[in-house]
């Protein structure tokens, strides 16, 4: 064998090598286990979002319709716009944090409106120019669900309304916070003195 042969032997073997290790690794990522769409407590760092398959599995088809496809439910036909109970509202499909009651009000609209996020962090805008009209999505950053609308036709003190779908959140009562792992928010009710029912 002469050497430049060899040394080509040598590189392909290399070559190899690397493609089974990263192929390793692959594996590795893709046994980790993803977490249930509507049985999450907290989101997990890093979030691994369900598959297509999953989640049509896993959500309502009006759930699947809005966060997976930028759909919107029918207004005052819904089930959190008329919702006055104290809690917070998370991502239907990671279980993020998004809004809180305490900024929520009645925006005359059907769907529930909040002024501000509850954990900004957890919300991410993009222009949407759909329907011939430029508007501001809200979609969650993590599991990436559509979520609504952003205006700026709020109430004070920051004249924004997060016109959101409730089909896109889960409502967690005050009450059962700490049992289902969002026990850290407990404390922004007993400061505002809110009502547990």
């Amino acid at each position: 064998m002469s050497y430049r042969t060899g040394r080509a032997c040598r590189a392909l073997m290399l070559a190899l090598l690397a493609t089974s290790a990263a192929a390793g690794l692959s594996r590795l990522s893709a046994q980790t286990p993803a977490r249930g769409a509507t049985g999450d407590h907290k989101v997990t760092t890093p979030f691994h979002k369900p598959s297509d398959a999953e989640l049509q599995k896993e959500l309502t088809p009006m759930q699947y319709r809005v966060t997976q496809h930028e759909g919107t439910e029918p207004a005052f036909r819904n089930e959190y716009w008329d919702n006055h109970e104290a809690g917070i509202y998370v991502d239907v499909v990671s279980g993020e944090p998004l809004f809180s009651s305490l900024d929520k009000y009645d925006s005359g609209t059907g769907w529930p409106s909040f002024t501000k996020p509850l954990v900004p962090a957890n919300i991410k805008t993009k222009t949407d120019n759909s329907l011939f009209m430029s508007r501001t999505e809200v979609r969650s950053a993590h599991a990436d669900s559509h979520l609504g609308h952003l205006f700026d036709d709020g109430p004070k003190p920051t004249g924004m309304r997060y016109c959101m779908n409730s089909a896109s959140m889960r409502f967690i009562p005050v009450k059962e916070l700490a049992a289902q792992g969002y026990g850290e928010y407990l404390k922004l009710f007993q400061n505002a003195g809110a009502q547990h029912k």
